[in-house]
């Protein structure tokens, strides 16, 4: 089955990725649902879309560090009568420094962005597309999720690899129900996301060819979930080193990855 103006919800919508999303899929015909926290700029992207595309764009602001936010989020959506096809699992952010720098409140408000708020999404959202045999959810990973993990950004990767194994666990599941799951993993994404962990300057040391447009990164993601694919890694360079590291012994990997990261990374913070 296919829907002719699919309905999408997508998490972190006021920003980079999310906005990329947004834009692409509107252009495409979807009617979109965005959350984020960040209201004026969530306002400003659905007026904009209406105005391009003349889509149905619905501003459902939501912090997803709060457990409440998905069950409220979906009984909002069901209040309205919105009936989800696609979701894009987008929202995410990194916490620099070592993971004892921290304290527990950052690492749970974390977790639970990362990992329990995708995970429930999907669990809410998936018997409906089941039931009408059409959906596609995207949940958003990274490169660093198919690479050694590395220091002072210690739930980052892990939280990547966790949303890769859900998502093929996911679409092995659903597959003959007509819903495709894909993890979609970028490398670096031209956003704000490293103005956020502080680490602008350092990321502007690395070549203009490691990088990719959000733009680039929602078009491919979208275009790998349609046609099935469970794990779609974007650019031929994120490719060429998530094999290199596939092939490589741990500890050769492990070494290599501290290295390379120790160039990148940002100091402990008190």
């Amino acid at each position: 089955m296919s829907q002719a103006h699919p309905l999408t919800l997508i998490t972190g919508a006021s920003a980079g990725i999310g906005t990329a999303f947004a834009r692409d899929l509107a252009a495409r015909g979807h009617d979109l649902v965005l959350t984020a926290r960040r209201v004026e700029r969530l306002d400003a992207l659905a007026a904009e879309i209406r105005g391009r595309h003349g889509r149905q764009v619905t501003v459902m602001p939501a912090d997803l560090a709060d457990p409440a936010a998905p069950h409220t989020l979906c009984e909002a959506l069901a209040g309205r009568g919105l009936v989800v096809d696609w979701l894009i699992n987008n929202a995410g952010y990194g916490v620099p420094g070592s993971f004892v720098a921290n304290d527990w409140r950052t690492h749970a408000d974390f977790l639970q962005v990362l990992l329990t708020a995708p995970t429930e999404l999907a669990w809410r959202l998936l018997p409906g597309m089941r039931e009408r045999g059409y959906g596609r959810i995207i949940n958003v990973a990274s490169l660093a999720g198919h690479v050694p993990g590395t220091a002072a950004h210690t739930l980052y990767a892990a939280s990547k690899a966790y949303l890769i194994k859900f998502s093929q666990s996911l679409a092995l599941e659903n597959q003959a129900q007509g819903v495709h799951v894909c993890a979609l993993c970028p490398g670096f994404t031209r956003s704000e996301f490293h103005d956020v962990t502080g680490t602008r300057a350092m990321m502007n040391r690395l070549p203009d060819f490691m990088w990719q447009s959000a733009e680039e990164v929602a078009r491919q993601g979208v275009d790998a979930v349609e046609r099935g694919e469970a794990v779609y890694v974007t650019g031929r360079v994120n490719r060429a080193i998530k094999t290199m590291f596939k092939l490589m012994p741990d500890r050769l990997a492990m070494k290599m990855s501290a290295r390379q990261s120790r160039r990148y990374r940002a100091q402990d913070t008190p």
